[in-house]
């Protein structure tokens, strides 16, 4: 994914991206500078002085990231993930700076489930942008399955999941459990050692219940207060126990519906360093309001909040990473390093690959992104090649 140095032995372009800031979880550097060297970083600094380079793009007071990276989204672009065709989400989602994405997928019978698995396999065998799937789906609990179909909730069973690491080989990066479901632990235990990360989410399981999960190798808690119980003072239930695991990393749907700013707040500084700031966009996102599909779940979106159709179920979101990012600094009042962070250094490391994602250090890939000074994505590379932001 990084560290080409061109084809047929020819020595591989160099690109300097100066900006006003360059920040990352590391902080914020003024006057800095990126040498990008094919589709990885070489070196980065600051001041006037900066390395030879075939290109150099100066942003002026723009602010230089990392590309974003979503551990949860379900389409855009009115399309959905479960789609056969979704190029028009992805480049959406990309110009709005997500330059790395886990396509979610929602609960479906296990043959349909397959069948999704090998059409983003086609996908993924051309576009390295893509890392691979999230079932959202169908260990989930029938009594809080948001957006789910509950036709298609069934518990892990050996034998399901097994038929899904096996349609899933090298596709399958994350699965959420419920982990009151009978099997869930060793279902966990099995998903882990087959190299997938377990999330433990649509949930009414108590805070035992969710740290047996996180003991038997489960590290994300899915869309953090979200389709699970509240944090109650006698019982503080899956996200009382994932704040207090320090091995668990917090999804957060940050776009002012799900989760009230002061929550986000709280549960940044309670966690510091392990919120990942995820989308859950559905077909919505980037487009227009109206009548959507969610599955086979029907849609109504109005003023940009998605509703499964004629409920106050919350049906996913369509938010785009950029204004999770502008929302966490003007809502959540985070300062920006630990706010790119969220959407950088913190979902890489979630998913074991924080040693070549999610930050702008040399040996990382290049994915960039150029943001105004009130965070309006300007431009957008991935992989050291820009991406369309039009």
């Amino acid at each position: 994914m990084s560290g080409g140095s061109g084809a047929s032995g020819l020595e591989a372009r160099r690109t300097l991206v100066r900006a006003r800031h360059v920040v990352d979880v590391s902080g914020s550097t003024a006057d800095g500078w990126v040498l990008v060297t094919g589709d990885t970083v070489h070196a980065v600094g600051s001041g006037p002085e900066a390395p030879a380079a075939d290109e150099v793009v100066e942003l002026g007071d723009a602010i230089l990231t990392p590309g974003f990276i979503d551990l949860h989204g379900h389409g855009g672009a009115t399309e959905s993930y479960e789609d056969d065709s979704f190029a028009e989400s992805l480049a959406m989602h990309r110009s709005h700076g997500t330059t790395r994405s886990v396509l979610s997928l929602v609960a479906n019978p296990v043959p349909a489930i397959a069948d999704s698995l090998a059409r983003i396999r086609t996908v993924m065998d051309a576009d390295p942008l893509v890392l691979g799937v999230h079932l959202e789906g169908p260990f989930l609990s029938p009594h809080n399955k948001g957006a789910h179909n509950e036709s298609f909730l069934i518990d892990p069973t050996p034998a399901a999941v097994d038929e899904l690491l096996s349609a899933g080989d090298g596709v399958v990066r994350q699965v959420t459990i419920a982990p009151e479901l009978p099997g869930a632990l060793d279902a966990v235990r099995t998903f882990v050692s087959g190299g997938v990360v377990v999330a433990v989410g649509h949930t009414v399981g108590t805070f035992d219940q969710a740290r047996a999960a996180f003991d038997a190798g489960a590290t994300v808690l899915t869309h953090a207060c979200n389709a699970m119980p509240g944090l109650h003072h006698r019982a503080p239930g899956p996200i009382g126990a994932a704040v207090a695991d320090d091995r668990v990393t917090l999804e957060l749907i940050l776009d002012g519906v799900h989760v009230h700013p002061v929550v986000a707040e709280t549960l940044f500084r309670a966690a510091p360093g392990r919120v990942a700031l995820i989308t859950d966009a559905m077909g919505a996102a980037g487009a227009a309001d109206g009548s959507y599909t969610l599955g086979s779940l029907d849609v109504t979106v109005t003023d940009g909040v998605a509703h499964v159709a004629g409920t106050e179920t919350i049906a996913g979101s369509t938010l785009t990473q950029d204004v999770a990012l502008r929302n966490a600094v003007t809502l959540a009042g985070q300062p920006l390093p630990a706010a790119v962070a969220a959407l950088t250094s913190v979902p890489a490391a979630a998913l074991g690959i924080g040693d070549r994602l999610g930050r702008l250090a040399p040996g990382f890939a290049a994915d960039l992104v150029a943001l105004s000074p009130s965070f309006e994505v300007q431009r957008v590379w991935a992989d050291g090649q820009p991406v369309d932001t039009a």
